[in-house]
């Protein structure tokens, strides 16, 4: 079966100008930025102040609360759009609150009812509109019954926004897994599906598992779709009113849909599988992911042995003298040196050489120890190396890097090679997501990448009101001009923090600087947790954000962009009482000690309040342990369920009186979406908090955009002797933003050349696609007349190819016409045509000079065979008329003298051709069913090997149009025009090849399994 893997590719393109303030700054690179740990001495300079809660309420510096700078900014809400529109989704919000008295008043079974109401109405011809506020009315009485949850009203306009098509940007905290029922339930009173969209497959099941039971209340069907699911679980899935998904696989489900060879196979709805979707952290899927397309792969072993021999090689080439390295666009360069010393280490004469080919090997090899980097961009475990995405700081396993890097990684780190990928099907997200006739989505930071979701999808972001006022303190940036100086003043902060006993959440861009921060903080015995890609961290991530928000808590993260998942002020209820019961129990249900980490328990659980739990949980816990069954647990975890409750609650309170929860940034991401996402974490739902982030000038984002280091090294210097100290300056700050808005605008450009290239290919793709769907899903006289149609078509080019309609027939070269049709039918046509020449074809145009009128249904040219009388039927009758129209009225071919000669020799052979088909089909006399079978297999095979090589041939010509720009010619127009090129040859070879094999297998019928078994040609 075909790998599923995705192709993380990275265009070259050119950083886009951006006017700034500052002067442009020199290149300075550290071959060290992160210092080997040890126990670092304290800062010369004194750390900065702890925040206290009273610094956290009323700052003497940075930016302040939302709730003192309301009246500022009430003039500049009341001019904006977002705040006209939402105050035009408040009428919706009366509208709904108006109805809830009367639906409390309704029992459950008349609650449920009003969904089987709703349907009535919109199929008497009722709109959605029409019942927009009642089913949201519905939904949020729903939720009060079965979750204990009332939608609020700044929610009711979330779900409004969504129901709209747009994007509703909500602060983290706000409750957007809940505001996504009122869309999905509207939607799917349909009938025709509603996908709701997550990032991964934990927080598709909870939220299948926990929202569904607002859906499954009101009489709705809830499917969800996890990795390794067999065909019929999906299929049973996708064809539920509401179906969860995480966008990887609703993307492999659609490319395996049509890879499929029989309909048995599809598992979406088709022929619209697509109706509406609720995309949750929809920046991350559409803007994060939107580099990298989703593909599924075959194995081609005959390179394999190539991959560690570059390896050896790259670690023999020095950078600067052997090759270049351009850090923004992750290319390599070799030199005329380093070219030079390849050849030789390799013993060929041409690094190029098509018969022995090694410059694609070494410059992955090369890639592969300057770009990618272990503990960084993947890790290794159980002999593989594993992505580990760079955004969510999760693992992927099945994810596979394209064109040969992950092969070179392979190499590199001396592992087994697994097989190169041939690409066999292919899609970005942008092209997906646009199958849907009506998109939404949902995510706390959209509103920086507006423009590019009204460019590229239509889709403009809303600013949802959040439910409490915003009291979050954002502190000025820090920076500081080594990385050394940057690592001792976090450390210095988070031990700040830990005295006064505030949760702090540390933000790292990799698995080595977070372990490197770790360890920093182990020498000052400081107690916290880690998360990141290793496996023994990853475990227990439940855990670590359930204690986040406790007091004392430190947690060191790699991203917590994708966690999806609250962090709450005095730690998680739920999560806490269930860590407590099955520490308790399972000890007594496996005979075996808990599986502890007692490194991660020093680290972990020192300096967190113990939670007291009562004597009569403690009773339970006992009862249940000793009879060591479940008979008990659920009673158990309800008791120590109300314990952690008190306990969390009032440890809750005295955090928000410390001051909140402590984010700590130690880099500016390539996005100031990115940050603010790690700035969300702190003060939700109206909690303090506080912000600081913290950079070096030796940070990786500086060093790939080429920022002069030299310059605000000399800056600094001129304001402290001492390079490790903290820096506020407006000019250094303000310099660090642009260069951040710069590398926006990099990807962005990087995302918009992805999507304008894709363009072509979604053309092609949904033509493929759709033509697939037809042979898949039509009956038997739709797959016939598809391939009367391929027939016909390669009649008219075996015609057309061979005349000149500008001159007379006796010019036309009618020998080689005859040679390439008879060739097409092989036995079939060899003895009918045996004795005809050219000079028959000349003599029937003479004769047929001045016809006045011609039989469509039985045409012939005289003195040539006579096509079988195959066309009996009134079906028959009517498709060669209607073929014969279609020749007489077609406009793509040019128009001449001698035009409707050639139209009569183009409705001749393609009589002979499909006529000469229907009676050897009749002569084999096998059924229809297997006829149908031996067509539909033949179709499918051609067309998906033929669309196989179309996608490798497009993506090499992606790669080379790039280098045209260098002769002053638009690489989009060229990628274009070759592109149609290749995709009209593409077809035309797929109807010859598809009429080669069916002429081909009836002239002599094998056996149904070896056709049904012939691999790709």
């Amino acid at each position: 079966m075909a790998a599923a893997a995705a192709s993380l590719s990275t265009p070259s393109t050119s950083l886009l100008p951006t006017r700034t303030s500052a002067p442009r700054l020199l290149r300075r690179r550290s071959s060290n930025p992160l210092p080997r740990a040890a126990p670092c001495p304290r800062p010369k300079k004194p750390p900065p102040p702890p925040l206290s809660c009273a610094a956290a309420a009323a700052p003497t510096h940075g930016p302040a609360p939302a709730t003192s700078t309301k009246a500022a900014g009430s003039w500049k809400e009341l001019c904006s759009l977002n705040a006209w529109v939402v105050r035009d989704y408040r009428r919706l919000v009366d509208s709904v609150g108006a109805l809830e008295p009367a639906l409390r008043r309704l029992s459950d079974e008349q609650l449920k009812a009003k969904t089987a109401e709703f349907r009535t109405r919109l199929a008497r011809g009722e709109t959605l509109a029409d019942v927009q506020a009642e089913a949201f009315a519905v939904v949020r009485e729903a939720a009060r019954r079965t979750l204990g949850m009332r939608h609020f009203d700044v929610q009711i306009i979330g779900g409004a926004v969504l129901h709209d098509g747009c994007i509703a940007e909500m602060k983290t905290g706000e409750g957007k897994t809940l505001v996504s029922t009122l869309a999905a339930y509207l939607n799917a009173l349909t009938g025709e599906g509603v996908h709701v969209v997550t990032v991964n497959d934990y927080l598709a099941q909870r939220d299948a598992e926990w929202m569904g039971r607002v859906h499954r209340f009101l009489g709705l069907t809830v499917g969800l779709i996890q990795a390794g699911m067999k065909s019929d679980e999906r299929r049973s899935s996708y064809r539920c009113d509401i179906t969860y998904t995480n966008n990887s696989e609703l993307g492999f489900d659609y490319l395996r849909d049509n890879l499929s060879r029989n309909k048995e196979q599809l598992v979406m709805r088709w022929p619209r599988p697509f109706h509406f979707a609720v995309v949750d952290e929809v920046d991350s899927v559409l803007i994060d992911e939107g580099r990298n397309p989703l593909l599924i792969s075959g194995e081609d072993n005959r390179d394999a042995a190539r991959y560690p021999v570059a390896a050896k090689v790259a670690e023999l080439l020095m950078e600067g003298v052997h090759y270049t390295v351009e850090l923004k666009g992750n290319n390599i360069d070799l030199t005329e040196d380093g070219v030079a010393h390849a050849e030789i280490i390799l013993g060929t004469d041409d690094l190029w050489d098509e018969n022995d080919p090694w410059a694609r090997f070494v410059t992955n090899a090369l890639k592969a120890k300057v770009f990618y980097l272990r503990d960084v961009q993947y890790i290794v475990r159980d002999g593989k190396a594993i992505i580990i995405n760079e955004l969510t700081g999760r693992v992927e396993p099945k994810r596979r890097w394209s064109d040969g890097i992950h092969q070179a990684v392979e190499a590199k780190e001396g592992l087994k090679i697994q097989a190169d990928s041939v690409i066999v099907a292919q899609i970005t997200y942008q092209s997906l997501f646009k199958l849907y006739p009506k998109l939404s989505g949902m995510t706390g930071t959209a509103k920086t990448e507006e423009k590019e979701f009204l460019k590229m999808f239509k889709m403009p972001v809303i600013e949802v009101p959040t439910n409490l006022p915003n009291i979050r303190v954002d502190l000025p940036i820090q920076a500081f001009a080594t990385a050394r100086g940057k690592w001792q003043y976090v450390r210095a902060e988070v031990e700040s923090m830990f005295e006064l006993g505030r949760p702090v959440l540390v933000g790292t861009t990799s698995v080595e600087s977070s372990e490197y921060l770790s360890d920093l903080l182990k020498a000052r015995n400081i107690p916290h947790n880690v998360l990141n890609a290793r496996p023994k961290y990853a475990a227990k991530e439940a855990e670590i954000i359930a204690q986040a928000g406790r007091k004392c808590a430190i947690t060191i993260s790699t991203n917590m962009a994708g966690r999806g998942t609250d962090i709450i002020l005095g730690g998680n209820p739920k999560m806490l009482a269930k860590e407590i019961v099955e520490d308790s129990i399972l000890p007594f249900l496996t005979h075996e000690p808990p599986d502890i980490d007692m490194e991660g328990e020093s680290t972990s659980h020192k300096g967190l309040t113990k939670i007291q739990i009562g004597p009569s949980s403690l009773g339970l816990l006992a009862k249940a342990a000793i009879m060591a069954k479940y008979v008990h647990k659920r009673l158990a975890y309800l008791s120590v369920l109300r314990d952690c409750e008190i306990h969390c609650s009032a440890e809750g309170t005295e955090v928000k009186t410390l001051g909140g929860l402590h984010v700590v940034g130690t880099s500016l991401h390539e996005s100031r979406r990115i940050d603010n996402q790690l700035r969300g974490r702190a003060g939700r739902q109206g909690d303090p908090g506080s912000t600081r982030f913290m950079v070096s000038l030796q940070d990786e984002i500086f060093q790939k955009f080429n920022l002069d280091t030299e310059w605000a090294v000399r800056l600094i210097s001129r304001i402290t002797n001492d390079e490790d100290i903290a820096i506020e300056s407006n000019v250094v700050v303000n310099q660090l933003l642009g260069l951040q808005i710069n590398a926006e605008k990099y990807y962005f450009g990087i995302r918009k050349s992805l999507v304008e290239f894709d363009e072509v290919l979604e053309v092609q793709r949904k033509h493929v696609y759709n033509l697939r769907q037809v042979i898949l899903s039509g009956d038997s006289e739709s797959c016939s007349e598809q391939i009367f149609q391929y027939m016909q078509a390669v009649a008219d080019e075996i015609v057309l190819q061979n005349i000149d309609l500008q001159k007379p027939p006796k010019t036309w070269n009618l020998a080689k016409l005859l040679d390439e049709f008879v060739s097409l039918g092989g036995k079939l046509l060899s003895e009918s045509f045996e004795d005809i020449k050219e000079e028959n074809l000349q003599s029937a145009f003479q004769q047929m000079h001045g016809c006045g009128s011609v039989k469509a249904d039985s045409f012939a040219l005289p003195n040539m065979p006579v096509p079988p009388d195959s066309f009996r039927g009134i079906r028959k009758k009517t498709s060669s008329i209607m073929r014969w129209f279609a020749i007489c009225v077609d406009d793509t071919s040019k128009k001449g003298r001698y035009t409707n000669t050639a139209n009569l020799l183009r409705k001749y052979f393609g009589d002979v051709l499909i006529a000469t088909y229907l009676n050897a089909v009749e002569e084999s006399r096998y059924d229809d069913a297997y006829i149908s079978g031996i067509e539909r297999e033949v179709l499918l095979k051609t067309l998906d090997a033929l669309w196989k090589d179309h996608l490798v041939n497009m993506n090499k010509l992606s790669s080379a149009v790039n280098v045209w720009s260098f002769g002053h010619r638009n690489p989009l127009e060229e990628y274009k025009i070759d592109g149609c090129r290749f995709f009209i040859s593409m077809l035309s070879a797929t109807r010859r090849l598809t009429v080669e094999a069916l002429l081909h297998y009836w002239s002599s019928p094998m056996e149904s399994d070896e056709i049904f078994n012939t691999g790709d040609q």
